[in-house]
């Protein structure tokens, strides 16, 4: 359930600035007073709780570089714990230049838009932000010709991606206020995210894949569910079946690369059309319909990082995937014995995204080795 972020607001009395503070970097140095109420807090929730417009990781590696001190001593240590009363100076930088990107006029589905956010449905094979291979062409050269001001904030705004022939729904920040406000929801696990997928095989009931995901032993273009991997949670329902394959929703607790892609793999139910995880499967008659994994972010969900207030929003299944859907819908209408397409019973239709049984978390990590998608390690993944 989508829940509104704790709020983080300073006291009034908190910060001023500290003119005699080091200075790094010609920016001026902030003084803080660590209020009565953060008493045993970490350092870096701390800065995190006075400092709203910088995200925890960035403040983070400010402590770790020396850009802060307590009560004049330099500590490195983002964990140190503080009891209240304390006097924190801390030296901002501002982030390091990038290699700019081009702004070129790619037409962008926007669904939503203000002076915080933008909200757009990406097109299978737009590829979001350039890298190896895609320096041009991608949403970020998008965005920065429809929106030139965000050349100003890391990444142009955008705080989570979709797979380039992944479709659907993925919000921008337009402000650094509201990049920083809504990475802390993503790390808070307050913003809901629902796609649509058609797997393999017949998904017999609800459930979710708790299962650590990180880069694949052997093949390092490839995640896998391995027990040094990230904490990674799917939800998963049953929506239709068909004669050899099903339709479900997905929702995401955490937002791992391919997350969903290598946990349906690692209970035996890769997506269709997937060419990186679905192996031979990859190859089915479907693919001269549809030409890609068939994933659909659908749903997004989230606190308006300026009003406070709860915003949804959702995404037609586009024309590819519902011709897909259609044409399983008629194979299992003539297919086989003449058998009609499975439907589902009244408990299923109601049941909620659910969690897994430790049987079935056993059965995606033997899935993931017959599949060689990794081994499993151990219960305990690594930290965020």
């Amino acid at each position: 359930m989508m829940g509104k972020p704790e709020n983080m607001d300073a006291p009034t009395d908190a910060t001023s600035r500290a003119p005699g503070a080091a200075d790094y970097s010609a920016n001026a140095g902030i003084a803080l007073r660590v209020p009565v109420q953060c008493a045993g807090w970490r350092l870096d929730r701390v800065l995190a709780h006075l400092v709203a417009n910088h995200s925890r990781s960035r403040l983070q590696n400010w402590v770790r570089a020396g850009r802060v001190t307590i009560a004049g001593v330099p500590t490195v240590e983002p964990r140190h714990k503080l009891w209240g009363g304390e006097l924190i100076e801390l030296v901002e930088v501002r982030d390091e230049p990038q290699a700019p990107a081009d702004p070129e006029n790619i037409p962008l589905d926007i669904v939503f838009e203000d002076d915080s956010l933008i909200v757009l449905d990406k097109p299978a094979g737009l590829v979001v932000h350039p890298g190896n291979g895609n320096w041009h062409g991608t949403l970020l050269n998008a965005l920065l010709h429809h929106a030139p001001q965000l050349d100003r904030l890391p990444r142009a705004g955008i705080v989570h991606r979709l797979d380039k022939d992944t479709s659907g729904l993925l919000v921008v920040a337009k402000t650094l206020e509201a990049q920083t406000h809504l990475v802390r929801q993503l790390q808070a696990r307050s913003v809901q995210r629902l796609y649509y997928a058609v797997v393999h095989g017949i998904v017999g009931q609800a459930g979710t894949v708790d299962a650590p995901i990180g880069r694949h032993p052997t093949v390092r273009t490839r995640m896998a569910v391995v027990g040094s991997g990230k904490p990674a949670r799917t939800a998963y329902r049953v929506l239709e079946r068909f004669l050899a394959s099903t339709l479900i929703e997905c929702a995401l607790d955490t937002g791992r690369t391919h997350q969903i892609r290598v946990h349906m793999t690692a209970i035996g139910h890769p997506l269709i059309g997937d060419p990186v995880y679905a192996g031979s499967r990859s190859g089915t008659p479907l693919r001269s319909v549809l030409a890609r994994q068939a994933l659909h972010a659908w749903r997004l969900a989230l606190i308006h990082p300026l009003h406070g207030m709860g915003m949804a929003w959702t995404s037609e299944l586009p024309a590819d995937l519902l011709a897909v859907i259609e044409r399983l819908r008629h194979e299992a209408l003539r297919g086989g014995s003449g058998a009609a397409r499975c439907e589902l019973s009244a408990d299923e239709e109601k049941a909620p995204l659910g969690r897994t049984s430790g049987t079935v978390l056993q059965q995606a990590v033997v899935g993931a080795q017959d599949d060689g998608v990794g081994e499993w390690e151990g219960d305990d993944g690594g930290d965020p």
